[in-house]
């Protein structure tokens, strides 16, 4: 069966920036998990990822959407920061951060030029974490870089 995401895994591991940026996300957040991922109605496919506190999930698999919060951001459209999980009412109980094991995350939307979404870029850690709200600037802008190159090889191969 030809699944029709796996070009956008391949599209993704194909923009070179994405390893920096997932790399950088680490760094500025203090998370050890970042991740591109594919997010539509009914999916939630990593596209990169860089794991480095063995959350066990590579570039291609799977996690069942409505275990995810980046669902709610692609209802959304909107950027998501949780500094620390047990200190926020809204997210204490939420199902994801119990699931998962989750402490802190951060993630942002990836919107296409023609204003599609996309996905997002996402981080998580076990661990709770401080500013992460402070970041909004630069996930923007992350998230616009991946945005750009996804609309150019698009480009690229519809010529």
């Amino acid at each position: 069966m030809n699944d029709p995401y796996l070009a956008d895994v391949a599209a993704v591991q194909r923009i070179p920036e994405v390893e920096s940026i997932l790399a950088e996300l680490c760094e500025l957040t203090g998370m050890g998990f970042a991740a591109v991922a594919r997010v539509t109605a009914d999916r939630w496919i990593a596209c990169q990822v860089l794991d480095r506190i063995e959350f066990g999930l590579d570039a291609g698999e799977e996690l069942a959407i409505k275990t995810t919060i980046c669902d709610e951001i692609r209802d959304s459209g909107r950027g998501v920061f949780i500094n620390d999980v047990d200190a926020d009412p809204a997210w204490r109980t939420h199902h994801t951060p119990v699931l998962y094991g989750l402490k802190s995350y951060i993630s942002w939307p990836i919107i296409r030029g023609d204003g599609s979404f996309f996905g997002t870029l996402c981080a998580i850690d076990p661990v709770s974490r401080t500013g992460l709200a402070a970041l909004v600037p630069q996930m923007e802008a992350y998230a616009q870089i991946i945005a750009d190159e996804l609309d150019r090889l698009s480009l690229e191969a519809s010529r």
